[in-house]
């Protein structure tokens, strides 16, 4: 019988030595350290496109500049997140059950960074006022590379337990994640750097003119990010691929894989019968994780519309936003222990909430909805070329609290379930929990696009999100912090 329970944590094997068989959270043999590193520095390779292309880069770029119109480039966003949320809810939990029953996840993996690789290098080709491949080529490239990038995820997750040790999992997921957030908040840095500065500030470290012969006027500092976006992950993917092992194939014909997965699925749902209090708090979890998606997703957007904020103050507001996102991991762990899992995510959503309000609450003319404010009057801050009026740095603050708390959230939420579900079906549930995750992701995206087109204004589309938070939230009150009795199930049925 594989000893699952008594496998030691993960660790790096130093060349030269003697291979340390360690046993896999599956049972077989798990991967060594250069095997492990590999499959968490795959984050590495992915996570910056979130940062680059749906946040802070290309994103206000698309809607201000290649609609032209930041209401009307709001409103497409939202669309477009909205159709790549509906195709990653209807095929992203099927794609999970055929990654545990079809054994090999690397061709899976492999097919979709290419194929997201291409579309992502296409937004390069993406131009002012609907021109190169348009509004519509972007759309359709954006809505690929989401949906890519989405389905990778699902099969380099699936690997995890077949690499690391049980006692590993954590530390090696945990790994993952800060390796994609440190990669990602390094290219920011650089573009920073050697994109946005030159030529705005008089700094002696900071080049004077754009490399490789970019013209800035021309927007090549924000289109890049689509290659550079593409060309990281080709390149900083390739490690996977060479030292991390790949389950073993189950025999399974595609469609005999396709079958069994969903087959697979629908006893995942019906799993749920007779455990009332953790179903409650997955469909709680749904609503108020959509309104946090929404919320990174067009925060950069928001801003860039209303602020009239150019790739500099947005690759700027992404650094630091970045850094304080860290922090917000430390926050929700020390409130987790403080008040509880369920307290901590209603202290973590409410504060979020509260952060919304006070963002939409600030505009160029405006302070917290009723203090006027006059930027042809006011004097400067400082003469700096960002951030130098008044409702910009309270914005900035404002949205500081929303990524320390929305981080924080994403933190607790796993915890909780972990502290509700009954331990001989943890598995099962962490499943429901990643189908949670996606089987409405397009609401988010959805709801601020109707909103910004229905009031033509990018301040109500953008509050619409409170809804989902409000609702999510509203929820989870009734959920209660207990584990659940491992009999409800007989009793209930």
């Amino acid at each position: 019988m594989a000893q699952t329970g008594e496998s030691e944590p993960v660790r790096v094997q130093v060349p030269g030595q003697a291979s340390a068989q360690l046993v896999s959270a599956t049972g077989g043999e798990a991967a060594d350290g250069k095997g492990q590193l590999a499959w968490a520095g795959f984050e590495w390779a992915r996570n910056p496109y979130v940062i680059l292309i749906t946040i802070y880069i290309f994103a206000p770029y698309f809607s201000g500049t290649v609609v032209g119109d930041p209401v009307r480039g709001q409103a497409i966003w939202g669309h477009i997140n909205g159709v790549a949320g509906f195709i990653i809810a209807c095929f992203g939990p099927l794609l999970g059950a055929i990654a545990d029953r079809g054994g090999r996840r690397k061709p899976w993996i492999a097919a979709f960074v290419l194929t997201m690789a291409f579309a992502t290098f296409l937004l390069w080709f993406a131009l002012p006022m609907d021109a190169g491949i348009g509004i519509l080529g972007a759309a359709a490239a954006v809505v690929i590379a989401n949906v890519a990038f989405e389905f990778s995820a699902v099969f380099h997750n699936s690997m995890l337990p077949h690499v690391a040790s049980q006692k590993g999992l954590a530390r090696l997921s945990g790994l993952g994640l800060a390796l994609g957030n440190l990669g990602s908040l390094l290219i920011l840095v650089v573009m920073l750097i050697f994109l946005m500065l030159p030529g705005a500030v008089p700094w002696s470290f900071i080049p004077d003119t754009l490399p490789f012969g970019l013209d800035a006027a021309a927007h090549e500092n924000s289109r890049i990010a689509g290659p550079i976006a593409a060309i990281w992950l080709l390149v900083f993917a390739i490690p996977l691929f060479l030292f991390t092992p790949d389950a073993k194939s189950s025999g399974l014909s595609s469609k005999g894989a396709v079958r069994e997965g969903a087959k697979a699925l629908i006893r995942t749902v019906k799993s749920l019968k007779g455990y009332r209090n953790v179903a409650l708090y997955l469909v709680a979890r749904m609503f108020y994780n959509d309104g946090k998606t929404a919320v990174l997703v067009f925060g950069g957007v928001y801003a860039a519309g209303v602020f009239g904020w150019g790739p500099l103050d947005l690759t700027l507001y992404g650094v630091v936003l970045s850094v304080f996102a860290v922090a917000g991991g430390l926050v929700g762990g020390w409130l987790d222990d403080t008040l509880g899992s369920r307290n901590a995510i209603l202290t973590s959503i409410g504060m979020t909430s509260l952060g919304v309000l006070l963002a939409v609450s600030i505009t160029p003319q405006e302070i917290f909805f009723v203090i006027p404010y006059d930027p042809e009057t006011a004097t400067p801050l400082w003469t700096l070329p960002f951030f130098n009026t008044l409702p910009e740095l309270l914005y900035i603050s404002v949205v500081l609290l929303v990524a320390i708390f929305i981080t924080a959230a994403y933190a607790n939420s796993r915890t909780m379930l972990a502290r509700i579900a009954p331990v001989s079906k943890m598995s099962e549930f962490f499943g429901l929990y990643a189908l949670s995750g996606t089987a409405t992701a397009f609401l988010g995206p959805l709801l601020v696009g109707i909103a910004t087109s229905a009031f033509h204004s990018q301040r109500v589309g953008f509050a619409s999100v409170l809804l989902l938070l409000g609702f999510g939230m509203a929820l989870m009150f009734f959920v209660r912090e207990e584990r659940a009795d491992e009999a409800v199930e007989e009793r209930g049925t």
